[in-house]
């Protein structure tokens, strides 16, 4: 049996994974073909693009299911991927000379692979560059903000600093790594010993090393390199690159500075010991080929886009509503010896529905409230606060939403990898409380060619349909549209004024629905951090759509462009449709964002009438 990398990261999460993977006996002294391979590392690599094109803070709770890969997504993202590892390639030419492999083809790419017992390993390179060393290379589509700007630390009330050095050569390295490097003088070392562990963590930021030192386990049991130096490191896209402008053939150029290098060489080996342990376990799950059932924990990654695909199986006896794990900002809670469960401990305790947790466990008030409303079968509200909230709010009301592209390579001028590149917004303009009809007071500007740059026509659009002297521009979750205006304003001067001032009117809906804990406690209300708002139909959630259900009828099920990833898939696909098909995927659009700001519309007048 052929255990790939991909097989070997996924075999390890838990005992039952390979059973449910239906890996029969009859299978153990098969082998894997290229095609294969690489149909399991491109679904890998989906994920690893959407996960990182979808990272949103904790106040954005759009409940989007991103981890079904479908044919559609790979048509659209795999060209990034391949561009991404093409850039990769041309860094390490330049910056190691040498010759470099790095070719899809079959004959071409370099793998690494040994036997053991039954059992096959193998695993094939991004890049294999061999010049006055050998070089191994991982190419991910993630950026290196999570070991230069997340991995930081400092003295208390100081500056921070990454553990991370750009060296001389171009290469990013451990600062402990680095001869003379006085690492005290930015920070204590236990705090940098702290931040480094965290790349020992194969469900956090270790991931990425994680799987290279698999890669570096097979070469060291591979009998043509075992013997070999190999240097290892990861290539990312530079987090700080912006896109110039220039283009070739109707094609962004890019110099190789996209492209950022870590030498993960030295933590691979330490984590030598991990992926040994790994290996022992999956070649014991393989024998054992058990599905029954394992206590769950962040091995399933639930709340990742890399969760694990048994999730529906292994989740199943947890409701979709209201079970422990709906509980809302819950790390856990503690029972009457101080003993503390994480919301996954206690399903794996018996604990699964909401009201299974003994009352005197809970201490945070809004669970109190959750648990109330599920009991009595009513809501909760704070009609003082909701009026509050009201009454900051100045008409006309701007509903505003976003849809926007970000795609892993800048596409235009003043573009940084993942930038939000917005393709569309809605606009619903309410005059006057409860003063908003659905198609006469909407507004609306949907780009109609992928190829084209469409941000100064909606700075534009917005300009024209939004005036800055007085009203609010209301979103759900609105720092994400402050962060989509501020960026046009820095790209686009002449406009940053209104942009600015745009920027300035936001308010959220959440403020009235949730709560906005920094506005009460300055008006010194009472009960500043608890909810204004809640409803057993929620079930812990306010994403848009949750909250819509319990206010109204108006629904997206209706919609054949119903979330955020489809209408991204459906814009980048624009120069594959006949024009048939183009013109319906254009309407559908127009009709998704449209609900989006309608909806806000919806939800706000709904908590105007709940409180007179």
């Amino acid at each position: 049996m052929a255990i790939t990398k991909t097989n070997f990261i996924n075999y390890s999460r838990c005992p039952r994974y390979v059973g449910l993977s239906e890996v029969k006996k009859e299978r153990l002294n098969a082998d894997i073909s290229y095609e294969q391979y690489k149909e399991e590392e491109e679904e890998d690599k989906l994920k690893e693009i959407l996960s990182f094109m979808y990272e949103k803070n904790e106040d954005d709770e759009e409940e989007e299911d991103l981890i079904d890969v479908t044919d559609p997504q790979l048509e659209v993202m795999m060209p990034y991927y391949k561009k991404i590892e093409q850039l990769a390639g041309l860094k390490v030419q330049n910056l190691f000379g040498g010759k470099s492999i790095y070719a899809e083809s079959t004959y071409n790419q370099k793998s690494f692979s040994f036997e053991s017992d039954i059992f096959k390993y193998i695993c094939y390179l991004d890049i294999f560059n061999e010049s006055d060393n050998i070089n191994v290379i991982e190419v991910k589509a993630t950026t290196g903000k999570k070991f230069v700007e997340d991995l930081q630390s400092g003295y208390r009330g100081e500056e921070k600093y990454s553990i991370f050095n750009l060296c001389d050569d171009g290469i990013y390295r451990l600062k402990g790594e680095i001869n003379n490097y006085n690492i005290s003088n930015e920070m204590p070392i236990d705090l940098y010993n702290e931040k480094r562990n965290k790349l020992f963590d194969k469900y956090g930021v270790g991931k990425y090393v994680y799987d290279l030192a698999i890669q570096r386990m097979m070469a060291e049991r591979d009998e043509e390199y075992k013997s070999k130096k190999i240097n290892y490191y990861l290539a990312v896209l530079n987090h700080e690159y912006v896109f110039d402008g220039q283009y070739e053939n109707n094609e962004p150029v890019y110099d190789d500075s996209i492209i950022s290098l870590f030498d993960m060489t030295k933590i691979t080996q330490e984590m030598q010991e991990m992926i040994l342990r790994d290996k022992d376990k999956i070649e014991q799950y393989i024998k054992n080929m058990s599905i029954d059932e394992c206590n769950l924990g962040v091995h399933c990654e639930s709340k990742k886009k890399s969760k694990c695909k048994f999730i529906d199986i292994c989740f199943s006896k947890i409701p979709k509503d209201n079970s422990v794990l709906s509980y809302m900002n819950s790390r856990g809670f503690k029972d009457e010896s101080g003993i503390k469960y994480t919301p996954l401990d206690l399903v794996n305790n018996g604990y699964i529905n909401m009201l299974d947790i003994p009352e005197h466990w809970i201490t945070n008030p809004n669970h109190l409230i959750q648990r109330e409303c599920l009991i009595t079968n009513k809501p909760y509200i704070n009609k003082e606060k909701i009026n509050i909230a009201l009454d900051q709010l100045v008409y006309p009301i701007y509903h505003l939403d976003f849809e926007t592209f970000p795609c892993p390579l800048p596409r235009f001028k003043g573009e940084k990898c993942y930038c939000q590149s917005p393709f569309q917004f809605s606009l619903h303009i309410e005059k006057e409380p409860g003063i908003c009809d659905k198609e006469k007071d909407h507004y609306g500007y949907l780009s109609n060619d992928f190829d084209k740059d469409c941000r100064e026509d909606i700075c534009k659009k917005l300009c024209e349909w939004i005036d800055t002297s007085r009203g609010t521009v209301f979103a759900q979750n609105y720092s994400f549209e402050k962060g989509v205006l501020t960026r046009l304003a820095e790209v686009f001067p002449e406009y940053k004024d209104k942009l600015f001032k745009m920027v300035d009117m936001a308010s959220d809906l959440l403020y009235v629905v949730r709560n906005n804990k920094k506005l009460y406690e300055e008006l010194e209300v009472e009960n500043a951090g608890i909810v204004n708002y809640y409803n057993k139909d929620l079930s812990g959630s306010y994403s848009i759509k949750k909250t819509l259900k319990v206010f109204s009828d108006l629904s997206y099920d209706n919609l054949e462009i119903g979330n955020g990833t489809l209408a991204l898939t459906a814009y980048a696909k624009y120069n594959d449709y006949s024009k048939e098909e183009y013109n319906r995927v254009y309407n559908n659009l127009i009709l998704y964002c449209q609900q989006d700001t309608y909806a806000m519309y919806v939800i706000l007048d709904k908590l105007r009438e709940l409180i007179k």
